[in-house]
């Protein structure tokens, strides 16, 4: 990545040519699976553009990393910033620099607490846990054991969909809830599935914040040699991944939350061309099922 970097400021102090836009993506965590889609989402969109260009960073899941490596995309006057953080508080100071230095910044997916960006695209992720509950309450009676998998605790994304999740469990007076912290990635779902079973607690039901975790769970049910389609488990993005196994029952269903990238590249258009953007852009989310699960494609 500092090589990319360093090639971009070449570029940039050589005299790029002007009517040519640089669109930069700070990433948190490309070991994540749909972090690593919506960069490369991107990326495609922005090669369909001739006069567009295309750099990205992957900060590892470090949040001083992540705002080293905007500072970098600030220092090097790129044209336009998109932001996938995994901490609402830490990347404002950086975020707000870039937006009052006149670059303009696109939150893509997880929210910052401030409101000093061009704009945010997101999908309604209260409305995500709220449809997982409801799915689940029904299929379970009205009555048993679920567990809730938890994303990363600094990111927005994880506090809603837990707040919607929870807000419509809590109308279920039969339903006991648990919850763990999967950080969104696989191995950390493995480890806290692998404790579960250890410790002999069983659940009937699951809603993963997202299907790389839920992944991640099968593995370790896969590994004790105990059936996943013998527990409701609901997931969310729609990966290909989760296709399959909805597809073999080994999965219920999966809410589809698109990665949002072409989208903010159709915005960063906009931008490009001094038109009005919206300040807050909503992506519709949709479950998926084995009922439906051949005509809905997967995110990546």
């Amino acid at each position: 990545m500092i090589q990319r970097l360093f090639l971009l400021f070449f570029i940039l102090v050589n005299g790029y040519a002007s009517e040519n836009k640089i669109i930069a993506f700070a990433q948190d965590n490309m070991a994540n699976d749909f972090r690593k889609a919506q960069v490369f989402e991107a990326r495609d969109a922005v090669s369909k553009h001739r006069n567009l260009k295309f750099v990205y960073s992957d900060a590892k899941a470090k949040t001083s990393l992540l705002i080293y490596q905007i500072n970098e995309f600030i220092q090097m006057k790129v044209d336009l910033i998109i932001v996938g953080t995994n901490d609402a508080d830490a990347v404002v100071p950086v975020v707000t620099k870039a937006y009052k230095s006149n670059i303009p910044v696109i939150i893509l997916d997880r929210g910052i607490n401030t409101k000093e960006y061009t704009t945010f695209i997101n999908s309604d992720n209260i409305e995500i846990g709220s449809m997982g509950a409801k799915y689940i309450a029904k299929r379970l009676n009205n009555k048993g054991s679920v567990l809730l998998f938890e994303g990363l605790q600094k990111a927005d994304v994880t506090h809603l969909r837990s707040k919607g999740f929870m807000d419509e469990m809590a109308r279920h007076k039969e339903i006991k809830v648990i919850k763990r912290t999967g950080n969104y990635l696989r191995r950390d779902a493995i480890v806290e599935m692998e404790k579960l079973i250890q410790e002999g607690i069983h659940v009937d039901a699951i809603f993963s914040e997202s299907d790389s975790m839920l992944s991640g769970v099968r593995s370790a049910l896969y590994k004790h040699k105990m059936d996943p389609s013998k527990i409701i488990m609901i997931g969310c993005d729609y990966t290909s991944e989760a296709r399959e196994a909805i597809r073999k029952n080994e999965q219920t269903g999966s809410i589809l939350f698109p990665l949002g990238s072409k989208q903010a590249v159709d915005i960063a258009m906009k931008i490009f061309a001094d038109k009005k953007v919206e300040k807050h852009i909503f992506i519709p989310v949709k479950l998926v099922t084995k009922e439906n699960v051949e005509t809905v494609e997967p995110i990546f």
